[in-house]
């Protein structure tokens, strides 16, 4: 599904140059939900950026269902974003002038689906994150978690092989986060590949990998005993 391979960024800071990632080889099958873990500074947040196509790097490889990320205009590279790619950020990036229901099915308008066809297929998201009967507040409306679950629909909406979670439970607290991370459990059991870029051990070990960055390089990779959560 996923697969880097030597994989280098730097960035220029003034006269001189800042190397974030270093020969960086990393690969994901389908269905496999991984932790990405790293203190500032370690290269996550520049990797994920890459795997969103967000990015590019300097050398190496980036293979995605097996397409080769090379060289796309910015065009190309937000067909394959909608195509390829759902998003989860920790400060929810909702619209607040919109609907839960329209933020859901903003993805779809891009896609140029009809209009029926998106508020259908948007209910229908909202309705398996438990949220049908909330489609019609605006953001300011909901609480952090009920946003979290908004966004998380949105990234689903559109379909995509890979759902990418930047720091998903930052913005919440322990007993909401183990709902968003139950809620990604369970879209992961029914086949999604998804990351979870995250500095929280506890979020980390409700996956069933965790992938640990420092200084540009992996450290540590493991698949470990899945936290399940049951009964949130």
């Amino acid at each position: 599904m996923i697969e880097i391979n030597k994989l280098h960024k730097s960035y220029e800071m003034g006269s001189s140059s800042l190397h974030v990632l270093k020969g960086i080889d990393f690969k994901v099958e389908a269905g496999e939900l991984v932790a990405i873990m790293g203190s500032s500074g370690s290269g996550k947040s520049t990797l994920l950026n890459i795997l969103g196509m967000l990015d590019i790097s300097d050398q190496g490889t980036y293979d995605l269902d097996d397409i080769r990320i090379a060289d796309m205009d910015e065009k190309k590279a937000a067909n394959y974003r909608n195509r390829f790619l759902g998003f989860v950020f920790q400060s929810f990036n909702l619209i607040n002038y919109k609907s839960a229901l329209e933020n859901v099915a903003l993805p779809l308008y891009y896609q140029g689906i009809a209009r029926k066809e998106r508020q259908k297929t948007a209910l229908n998201y909202l309705d398996k994150v438990g949220l049908k009967d909330w489609s019609l507040h605006l953001p300011s409306e909901l609480s952090g978690g009920q946003k979290q679950r908004v966004a998380i629909a949105r990234a689903l909406a559109a379909n995509p092989k890979v759902l990418l979670a930047d720091e998903p439970t930052g913005a919440l607290d322990s007993a909401t986060s183990r709902e968003v991370m139950a809620l990604i459990q369970k879209i992961n059991n029914e086949g999604k590949t998804i990351l979870v870029v995250t500095h929280e051990n506890d979020i980390a070990n409700m996956c069933k990998r965790i992938v640990h960055l420092k200084d540009g390089v992996i450290v540590e990779d493991k698949k470990i005993k899945q936290n399940i959560i049951k009964d949130v």
